[in-house]
């Protein structure tokens, strides 16, 4: 098989462009004794001439007129895969993409991006908007750079940031003045039909597994996958929720009031996720710094803290 080299391809063009191998070498910036050699090599792997020298002239032969636009337009192939290449290469390293459920996407990260880009014009943040459940396996397989989510245990393979440190709440109708307070113990929950989210949601596991231990027991109600449509639910009368308290900022477009769950507190620890394995782009740490400040202070606005 032969192995041409662009180099080679390089050396014949610029011969055959100035018909002189002195001014050809000029050109690329070696001796004409080494572009001889490379011109030699590629005549050697061909099995013929490619141009006809004599002391005056150097003269492309008949079989070196046929190959020389294939070479030409070999090299102008290469030279745009790379600079096209190149160019994606340099979007790339200032583009961060980053994964998080729906509510903190609508309800976090669109001011924080616009803050942030104020700081760091040049790194541009793509935003992904998609399941909690599907955030860790877009991590691991490249598709973000960086997810945002609870976690509730180490995972190998992931470095994780802690970000803040929300907690449950319950969400009613804001219908009764007595539910206008700022905590609820789990126990007065008894009684209240509560309104959930599909069982495999794993913070609607945790929330199961604390009513359990009062004695509540939840029952089926409907597939409901988006915490924004339990709020919906909600506002309209049909029952009490438990959420997260970064909901707290989704509530305030919705007639229903917020209390913090008491006896027992139940944290839920935000981070930031990412692939121990992979190098992050540049600015993702200058992000990272910037976001632990923007949701402490976001959390302030909103009355988590």
């Amino acid at each position: 098989m032969m192995n041409f080299t662009s180099r080679q391809f390089q050396a014949f063009s610029l011969v055959a462009q100035h018909r002189n191998f002195s001014r050809a070498a000029e050109a690329l910036f070696i001796t004409p004794s080494g572009l001889s050699v490379l011109i030699r090599e590629l005549e050697s792997q061909l099995g013929f001439r490619l141009f006809d020298r004599t002391t005056r002239h150097v003269v492309l032969t008949a079989y070196g007129q046929e190959l020389l636009p294939i070479a030409q337009k070999s090299l102008a192939d290469v030279d745009g895969a790379v600079s096209r290449i190149g160019r994606t290469a340099t979007e790339s390293s200032r583009t961060l993409s980053v994964g998080a459920s729906p509510l903190i996407a609508a309800n976090v990260l669109p001011q924080a991006i616009k803050e942030f880009r104020t700081h760091r014009p040049e790194i541009r943040i793509q935003l992904r908007d998609c399941e909690p459940a599907s955030i860790i396996p877009m991590v691991e397989s490249g598709k973000v750079d960086i997810g945002l989510r609870v976690l509730y245990k180490p995972l190998p393979g992931l470095r994780r940031i802690p970000l803040f440190r929300f907690c449950l709440m319950v969400v009613r109708a804001d219908n009764d003045p007595a539910f206008r307070r700022a905590s609820t113990t789990w126990s007065a929950l008894k009684g209240e039909r509560l309104i959930s989210l599909v069982p495999t949601n794993e913070i609607q596991q945790l929330i199961n597994k604390h009513l359990a231990q009062v004695g509540i027991g939840v029952q089926p109600n409907g597939v409901i996958h988006y915490i924004d449509t339990l709020l919906a639910i909600v506002e309209a009368g049909e029952g009490s929720g438990i959420v997260p308290s970064w909901a707290l900022a989704a509530c305030r477009n919705r007639k229903v009031v917020m209390s913090r769950l008491i006896n027992p507190v139940v944290n839920l620890d935000f981070y930031q996720i990412s692939d121990r394995g992979k190098q992050l782009p540049p600015g993702a740490h200058d992000f990272t710094s910037f976001l632990q400040s923007y949701i402490a202070r976001w959390a302030g606005r909103a009355g988590i803290l």
